[in-house]
C-alpha cells in the first residue's frame, strides 16, 4: 500500500513541479543581500519599502526577496538591533543582487523592538528543521484547536477528538512531549492528559513557528519532541509610515458542524508605544460524516488578548493579558449517539485559562538584557450527565492549576560569535476539588540555566549548548486515591551541538546532535480512576523515572528566491518511554490502563517543497513518514502517525487580489499496530480554497472561501480519537469575511 501511494505521490509531485517550470514570470523580483562590516551575512535583518506595505526579512544568509508590483524608483529602510539603520535607492528591475552593508552601531539608531525576541527563530542555533506558519496560511486554516492550524506543516500532525480539541503531534511525539509556548512562554495546562489540547487560539498568533525535535537547552522538561510557539502580532509600528490606530472586523461560517464566530480587533501602534485589545468568538453544533451527524461533539469558546507597550532607545516594556475558555462537549468512546441517547448525554469538559505577561529589556553595553515573568491560572471542570439522565448535570472532576515562571536572558554578540546566556523559574500549584481526585494536591518547583553559542568560520556555523535543570514534585496524602504524602525529585542535563554549512546557490548541509527529557506528569504518577471521557479507568505508577532522549538529525536545504525546499532525516533513541497500555482488567463497565515504562526508537523523515513559479502560480508540496518501536516488547509503539503527504496549486489573479487553489492530500493506511489499536485504511482527500477583495459602500472588504474534503470522502484518520466507532467529518465549506483583520 505504502509503495503505491508514494509512487503515485511522487508522480503528482513532478507534474506540479513540470507545471511550474513551464509558467510564464508575471512579477517584478528583486534578491539582495545585506552584510556586516566584516562581510558575514546579517540575519534576521528588517527590509522594508518605504510608503509600501512591502517588507521581508533575511534568512540565515542574509538574503532577502521583494516581489513589486511595477518598475520605478523604490527606497529601501534596512535595520536590525546592534546597526545603524539606513536607507538606499534601488530601481526595479534590477539585472543583479542588490548588496547592502550595515555598520554595527553602539546604539540603536531607532527604539528597541523585543517582541518575541526570544523567539524561536533563535532556535536555528540547534540546526534542527523549523518551520513558520503565518499570513493566509494560518489566518484560514485558524480554528479553535492550534494543533488543527499547523497540521499542514511537514512532520506536524493532530491527535483529535472531534473538531474541538487537538494535541499536535511532532514527528510522532504529542502530549507532554511536545512544549507548546505563547509568544515565548511556557503555557501550564493539562493539555497532556488524553481529551484536553494546548489553551492558545490559534487566530490569536500573527505567526505559529514550529522546531522539529529536541529543544531541551532553551526551555527544559516537555520539549522532548518538539516546540509550538503561538506568536502575537508585534505591538510596536515596524515603520513612521504604519504609525497610527487601527480597527478591524471579521465574521466567518462552516457548513459541517455549522459553527460560526467573529473577532474584532482595535490597536494603536506608534514607534515608542502600543495597545492592542483582539476578541475571537465561536460556537459549533455537533459535526457530521457522510454516515450521519455525531452527537454530543459540538463546543463554544470565547478567547482574546490584552496588550499594551512603550519602548524608548535602550529598554522597552511591554504587558500582555491573555484569556481562553470554553465548553467542549466530548462523545464517549463506544457510543456513536453521545453516551448515553443523544446531545447532552456525554461529558462535557469546561477549560478556562488566563494569563499575564510582561517583559522588560535593557540595553547594556554589549549586551540585551530580557526579563519576562508569566501569572497563569488554568481550570479543567468535567460534568456528565447524572445516572444518564438528561438534565441533571453533575460535577466530576474540578482540577485548578496555578503558575508563576519566570525567565532572565543575556543576548550578546553581533558579528561572528553570538549566544544566549538564560535563568528560568516555575512554581506550580494544583488543586484537586470535585468528587472524584484524578490526582492529589501537589505543588512543583523547577528551575534551570542554560548557555547557548553560535560561532562563524566563513560558510560554516558551529551551534552548540547545555543546560541543567531541576524539578521537584511534593504530593500531598489523599484517601480516595490511596496515596501517602511523597516528593520527587528530578536533576538533568541536556544539550545539543550541531553544524550549518553553506553551499552554493542557497542551498546548505545541516546536522544536529541533541540529548533532552521530560518529567513525568501528575495523571502519569498518581492517577487512579475512571475518565470518562476516555471510557477507561488509568492507574499511574508513583515510580516512574523521566524520560530521556538522544536525537540524530541530518538535513539538505535550498534557499533560492522561487524555491525553498527541505529534506530531513532522523533517528531518536528515548529511555523510559512512558505510555499507557490495557492490563485485561475492567472495573465496571471501563478497561483498565496503567502507565508504564520502556525503552524506545522513533525514526523517519521530511521533505518539503515551495516553488513560486511564474504567472503568479505557486506550488507547495509535503511528506512525512516517523516509524515508533517498543524496544523492550519489540512491538511498535502506539499513536504513530502513517505516510502522510499533501500537494498544491494555486495562483493569484489582478495583481494578488484573487486566488484559487487545489489540494490533494493523502495518508496510507497503518500496518505498524499495537495489539489493542484500531487500523485505518489510506485515504486521499480533495481540498479547494479561494478569496477576492470586493468593495462595499467605500469598505474594503476580503472575502476567503475554503472547501476541505470536496467530494465528502468517508475516512478515519489513525490519529482521531473517534476512529474506533466514528468516520471523520464530511465535506466542510468555510466562508470568511474580513475588514482591517
Amino acid at each position: 500500500m505504502i509503495p503505491r501511494i508514494l509512487s503515485q505521490a511522487l508522480t503528482c509531485f513532478a507534474m506540479l513541479l513540470a507545471a511550474a517550470a513551464y509558467a510564464q514570470p508575471g512579477s517584478l523580483t528583486v534578491h539582495g543581500r545585506i552584510l556586516d562590516g566584516n562581510g558575514a551575512p546579517v540575519s534576521g535583518a528588517m527590509v522594508s519599502v518605504k510608503g509600501t506595505s512591502l517588507h521581508a526579512t533575511t534568512g540565515e544568509d542574509g538574503s532577502f526577496t521583494l516581489e513589486f508590483p511595477s518598475a520605478g524608483s523604490y527606497v529601501l529602510t534596512l535595520g536590525r538591533i546592534g546597526y545603524a539603520s539606513q536607507e538606499s535607492s534601488i530601481e526595479v528591475p534590477a539585472e543583479t543582487e542588490q548588496t547592502f552593508t550595515l555598520v554595527a552601531a553602539p546604539l540603536p539608531m531607532k527604539p528597541v523592538d523585543v517582541h518575541g525576541s526570544w523567539s524561536l527563530t533563535r532556535a536555528k542555533g540547534f540546526a534542527l528543521p523549523m518551520d513558520d506558519l503565518s499570513g493566509d496560511r494560518l489566518r484560514n486554516g485558524a480554528t479553535v484547536s492550534l494543533a488543527q492550524a499547523i497540521e499542514g506543516l511537514a512532520g506536524v500532525h493532530n491527535l483529535h477528538t472531534g473538531r474541538q480539541i487537538g494535541k499536535p503531534v511532532i514527528r510522532g511525539m504529542t502530549g507532554p512531549r511536545v512544549l507548546t509556548l505563547d509568544d515565548g512562554m511556557r503555557l501550564e495546562d493539562y493539555s497532556w492528559s488524553e481529551e484536553d489540547g494546548p489553551s492558545v487560539d490559534a487566530r490569536l498568533a500573527d505567526r505559529v513557528e514550529v522546531v522539529r525535535g529536541p529543544a531541551s537547552v532553551l526551555y527544559g522538561s516537555d520539549a522532548l519532541g518538539g516546540v509550538v510557539n503561538a506568536i502575537p502580532r508585534n505591538v510596536f509600528a515596524e515603520s513612521e509610515e504604519r504609525t497610527g490606530k487601527h480597527f478591524g472586523y471579521e465574521a466567518y461560517g462552516s457548513s459541517n458542524n455549522t459553527e460560526f464566530g467573529g473577532a474584532i480587533l482595535a490597536e494603536k501602534r506608534e514607534m515608542k508605544s502600543g495597545w492592542r485589545l483582539f476578541l475571537v468568538g465561536r460556537k459549533a453544533e455537533d459535526f457530521k460524516t457522510p454516515d450521519g451527524k455525531l452527537e454530543n461533539t459540538g463546543y463554544g469558546a470565547g478567547n482574546g488578548e490584552a496588550m499594551f507597550g512603550k519602548r524608548g532607545d535602550r529598554s522597552s516594556f511591554t504587558a500582555r493579558y491573555a484569556r481562553y475558555g470554553g465548553e467542549f462537549k466530548l462523545l464517549e468512546a463506544g457510543d456513536s449517539t453521545g453516551g448515553g441517547g443523544g446531545e447532552g448525554g456525554g461529558p462535557e469538559r469546561k477549560a478556562g485559562d488566563d494569563r499575564v505577561q510582561l517583559s522588560f529589556t535593557q540595553l547594556a553595553g554589549g549586551l540585551n538584557l530580557e526579563a519576562r515573568g508569566q501569572w497563569q491560572h488554568h481550570s479543567l471542570i468535567e460534568v456528565a450527565d447524572s445516572m444518564g439522565v438528561k438534565g441533571t448535570e453533575s460535577e466530576q472532576f474540578n482540577l485548578s492549576l496555578n503558575t508563576i515562571s519566570t525567565e532572565l536572558l543575556a543576548h550578546h554578540g553581533h558579528g561572528r560569535v553570538r549566544g544566549t546566556l538564560g535563568l528560568s523559574g516555575r512554581t506550580q500549584k494544583n488543586d484537586t476539588k470535585g468528587p472524584e481526585p484524578l490526582v492529589p494536591d501537589a505543588d512543583v518547583k523547577a528551575g534551570g540555566a542554560f548557555l547557548l553559542e553560535r560561532f562563524e568560520f566563513g560558510k560554516l556555523a558551529i551551534l552548540a549548548g547545555g543546560r541543567g535543570d531541576f524539578q521537584e514534585i511534593h504530593a500531598e496524602s489523599n484517601a480516595d486515591l490511596g496515596t501517602t504524602e511523597q516528593k520527587r525529585d528530578y536533576r538533568q542535563l541536556s544539550g545539543s551541538a550541531g553544524a550549518v554549512y553553506q553551499l552554493s546557490g542557497g542551498c546548505s548541509l545541516r546536522g544536529n546532535v541533541g540529548r533532552a527529557w521530560r518529567a513525568p506528569t501528575l495523571f502519569e504518577l498518581f492517577t487512579n480512576g475512571p475518565h470518562l471521557a476516555e471510557s477507561q479507568y488509568e492507574i499511574g505508577d508513583s515510580t516512574l523515572s523521566p524520560e530521556a532522549g538522544v536525537e540524530y538529525d541530518l538535513g539538505f536545504r535550498v534557499d533560492r528566491p522561487r524555491f525553498r525546499g527541505e529534506l530531513s532525516g532522523f533517528y531518536s533513541k528515548i529511555q523510559d518511554f512512558i505510555y499507557l497500555t490495557p492490563t485485561g482488567t475492567f472495573v465496571g463497565p471501563l478497561r483498565v490502563f496503567r502507565h508504564q515504562q520502556a525503552d524506545a526508537t522513533l525514526k523517519g523523515g521530511e521533505a518539503s517543497a515551495d516553488v513560486k513559479a511564474g504567472g503568479n502560480v505557486a506550488v507547495h508540496a509535503r511528506l512525512d513518514y516517523t516509524r515508533g518501536q517498543n524496544d523492550d516488547l519489540d512491538e511498535p509503539l502506539p499513536l504513530i502517525p502513517p505516510l502522510h503527504g499533501v500537494f498544491g496549486l494555486s495562483r493569484a489573479f489582478d495583481s494578488g487580489s484573487t486566488r484559487a487553489g487545489a489540494e490533494l492530500e493523502f495518508a496510507s493506511r497503518q500496518t505498524e499496530l499495537t495489539d489493542d489499536d484500531v487500523p485505518t485504511a489510506g485515504y486521499a482527500l480533495f481540498n479547494l480554497e479561494g478569496g477576492f477583495q470586493p468593495k462595499l459602500g467605500g469598505l474594503n472588504l476580503r472575502v476567503d472561501l475554503r472547501v476541505h474534503n470536496v467530494l465528502d470522502q468517508p475516512y478515519r484518520d489513525y490519529l482521531s480519537r473517534y476512529k474506533e466507532f466514528a468516520l471523520d467529518p464530511g465535506r466542510n465549506v468555510t466562508v470568511r469575511i474580513s475588514s482591517g483583520i
